[in-house]
């Protein structure tokens, strides 16, 4: 009776056996078909076709009673075909946002589009890979897939610090696996059965392995790090290292010496492009207000002249001065009266003596017609008067003195003989 329960038990789970595996393959398959069709529809930009293609295999099914943990199908394939697949979403997602907003608004709607990019924005593309396809278990996640996730986060996330937290904590657990058993029943490692399954091991066990490693310490000493200016830690890292040998040492000190000088170059120029931009603005403002200056000044003048042409007299020619004018004059001293030339001079007193010789032949014939001697002489101060320049003034009234004086004694002697 042993021996046939030992045969029917034995039966049994062969039977189980050879129907998971049966089941598995089934499923292994319908995840390569996805892969490859999904695959194809990228390749050819229907990319909303894509999506919908490879989304089934990396999302979990709705949780119920039969199914508590809801892996993605992707979680239980085989490591090749994980890492084909989330490679491919990775870059599906890159590709995505790529398109612009424009572009991807029309090709997947508006909120679609939104939340496929933001979760390279902001990181969370990681933890839906960490919990959808390997259980929450971030050392279980193939080495590939960390690189194309950090790859990812470099390039559109604006802040690299999430990306060097995972990539810590990546490090971390795979240097120092932690011995959490229930962790590791739960992982994809542990629920697939298929016979000849191993774990994966994410150390340096093998060169592949340390291929991949060195990979991940490039991405983390060489771009996360100086992202976020961590450039003494960088070096210490490098430095401390038990992966890296000390050629390799070298080489990664000396890319990072390389890339903070770049860096520093780099913005030197931009101050000094920003100081030249901040000085061609300040001098075309200066330029500016120069302008407006000059335009608010000739405005000012004109306005000036116009007010000055219309106070002036109708019929006079003579032209009014402009503000400049009227502001040099009143700057420039007033001048002295000139003399008049030499020439006026002698044609005067060629004058003068004409008429001090008639009013000296008058004189004579003032005992006959006094009154023709008068007139002669209110002539002579008029025009004295209406010459207008006091130093002819005053000769023309010494003329008529003297002349006056003479008239006088001609009387007196006229008198003196009558009377005799």
């Amino acid at each position: 009776m042993a021996t046939l329960y030992d045969d029917v038990s034995g039966s049994r789970y062969l039977s189980s056996s050879i129907s998971s595996l049966s089941t598995s393959r089934q499923q292994s398959s319908q995840i390569a078909k996805a892969y490859r069709q999904a695959a194809q529809l990228f390749l050819t930009r229907r990319l909303p076709e894509a999506l919908s293609t490879i989304e089934p295999i990396i999302s979990p099914p709705p949780i119920d009673a039969a199914d508590v943990v809801g892996h993605a199908p992707v979680a239980t394939a085989s490591r090749g075909t994980r890492v084909k697949v989330w490679s491919f979403y990775l870059t599906f997602l890159n590709a995505v946002v790529e398109l612009g907003a424009e572009e991807g608004k029309h090709a997947f709607g508006s909120t679609r589009w939104k939340q496929l990019v933001s979760q390279c924005r902001d990181g969370s593309i990681w933890d839906h890979v960490v919990r959808d396809g390997y259980a929450g278990v971030e050392g279980d996640v193939d080495a590939d897939v960390v690189v194309n996730l950090a790859t990812l986060l470099l390039t559109h996330a604006p802040s690299q610090r999430l990306n060097q937290q995972k990539l810590e904590t990546y490090l971390s657990a795979t240097a120092n696996p932690a011995l959490d058993v229930s962790s590791h029943m739960s992982s994809p490692a542990y629920l697939d059965k298929r016979p000849g399954h191993r774990r994966q091991h994410t150390g340096t066990d093998t060169p592949r392995d340390l291929e991949k490693r060195i990979k991940l310490l490039e991405l983390y000493t060489l771009h996360v790090l100086p992202r976020n200016d961590e450039w003494d830690y960088a070096r210490d890292f490098i430095d401390m290292s038990e992966v890296l040998d000390q050629e390799r040492k070298e080489a990664f000190l000396l890319a990072l010496h390389s890339l903070k000088e770049e860096k520093e170059d780099t913005q030197a120029r931009e101050e000094k492009l920003r100081q030249q931009q901040q000085e061609q603005m300040e001098e075309r403002r200066r330029e500016t207000e120069a302008k407006r200056l000059e335009q608010s000044r000739a405005q000012d003048e004109r306005r000036i002249r116009e007010e000055q042409n219309r106070r002036q007299p109708r019929g006079s020619d003579e032209p009014q001065p402009t503000p400049s004018q009227s502001s040099r004059t009143s700057r420039t001293p007033a001048k002295k009266p000139t003399t008049p030339p030499p020439g006026l001079y002698n044609r005067a007193s060629t004058m003068f003596a004409n008429i001090h010789t008639m009013i000296s032949d008058t004189a004579h014939h003032m005992t006959s017609n006094p009154m023709a001697f008068f007139r002669t002489l209110l002539f002579l101060l008029a025009f004295g008067l209406a010459f207008g320049r006091r130093h002819l003034r005053e000769r023309i009234l010494r003329i008529i003195r003297s002349a006056w004086d003479k008239v006088r004694r001609t009387v007196g002697m006229g008198v003196k003989v009558s009377y005799i």
